[in-house]
């Protein structure tokens, strides 16, 4: 089959997401920015690092190999990520911040292995699909294989603990499993098990049932477990139709948590106001509909679950992101695709983007 060029659309989608991080960035991150380091645009600097340099050259990289490479590496690269994730764990190694243990430093570089075991996964789940297509889909041959590796996934995350990301990988993995052949019955019984363990979850650790118990009723503790929730929701309604304006938000100066992390969604709400948040999730749905076209027009079965799973897991990590910020879902602390201020999670984003362009290169 002759290739054509990367999708261009796609591209295009991709590039700005990336220019409006920086963008928001930008504004979100000066007064941080100037209160850790003494200069406002230090963050602003690295986040332009990332994308323009390191990320460009990721999805020059990635878009040039061929997609089908990532088959014959998904069982090495699943383990590399999976010990990234236990180095967490290990002192002098292991960053701990707020309680959890999330980050690791390697040569002076920072490294979140959550964000490299979500990309390994995609593509050992991928190439797993694919290996039983001509199988039947039986309890004993799929769903119990699955349900391992997803234990298996779940113990490092839970230890972490990071509770987003492994809310973000089973919800993006029983997509793809249905994507994948899976039986309804056996995908509604996934569903039930990870409502379960979620539940579990959250009611084994206090914080996190406050944090549920604030998503039912904001105004609980509004100085408390609710201030989050409560700054990010004034901020949203504060900036209006057409918002504040560029760098006139209020929000960032010490009132917002995280505002260059999750809750970036709300400063940029503040300041370019609903109609530059509906820009934003336009950009999304593009995003959408352009994975869901190359997964549809991929030349082997293999690409077409590789393009939805990297399709999924970016708008599955955008809608929690959004939707807990804006509070229609628990707060999670996972991080804005594109967007949020963070070198791994837009590298291994932008290496998902470079996998889509190639298979996009081999389109029916």
């Amino acid at each position: 089959m002759r290739m054509s060029r990367v999708d261009q659309p796609l591209l295009f989608i991709a590039a700005t997401l990336v220019l409006l991080g920086v963008f928001v960035l930008s504004s979100a991150s000066v007064v941080i920015s100037q209160r850790a380091y003494g200069t406002p645009y230090l963050f602003t600097l690295r986040q332009i690092t990332y994308a323009l340099v390191f990320g460009s050259l990721t999805v020059f990289l990635f878009q040039a190999i061929s997609y089908r490479f990532w088959r014959k590496v998904a069982l090495p690269l699943l383990l590399a990520a999976l010990f990234l994730s236990f180095l967490v764990f290990l002192p002098k190694i292991g960053i701990e911040h707020g309680g959890a243990r999330r980050w690791i430093n390697l040569f002076f570089i920072t490294i979140q292995p959550a964000e490299i075991l979500k990309f390994a996964f995609i593509v050992y789940l991928s190439t797993w699909l694919d290996s039983r297509r001509s199988h039947p889909k039986t309890v004993r041959g799929a769903l119990v294989p699955f349900i391992v590796m997803m234990g298996v996934l779940s113990v490092f995350l839970i230890q972490q603990p990071d509770i987003g990301t492994l809310g973000i990988i089973l919800g993006t993995s029983i997509l793809l499993y249905f994507l994948g052949g899976g039986k309804m019955t056996q995908v509604l019984a996934l569903v039930g098990i990870g409502l379960i363990v979620l539940c579990f979850l959250v009611l084994a650790a206090p914080y996190r049932l406050e944090r549920f118990k604030i998503f039912l009723d904001p105004n609980l503790d509004p100085s408390g477990s609710g201030y989050q929730m409560k700054q990010s929701l004034i901020a949203i309604g504060s900036g209006g139709f057409w918002g504040k304006g560029f760098g006139k938000g209020i929000q960032k100066y010490n009132y917002l948590p995280e505002p260059i992390g999750d809750s970036v969604f709300a400063i940029f709400g503040e300041e370019m106001g609903f109609v530059g948040a509906a820009v934003l999730l336009g950009l999304f749905l593009l995003f959408l509909r352009r994975g869901i076209y190359i997964a549809e027009h991929a030349p082997d079965f293999f690409g077409t679950l590789l393009a939805f799973g990297f399709t999924i897991g970016i708008l599955v990590q955008a809608v929690v992101n959004i939707g807990a910020i804006s509070g229609i879902l628990p707060l999670t602390g996972v991080p804005l695709p594109f967007i949020s201020y963070g070198g791994t999670s837009l590298i291994t984003n932008l290496a998902g983007i470079g996998i889509l362009l190639n298979i996009s290169k081999h389109m029916s």
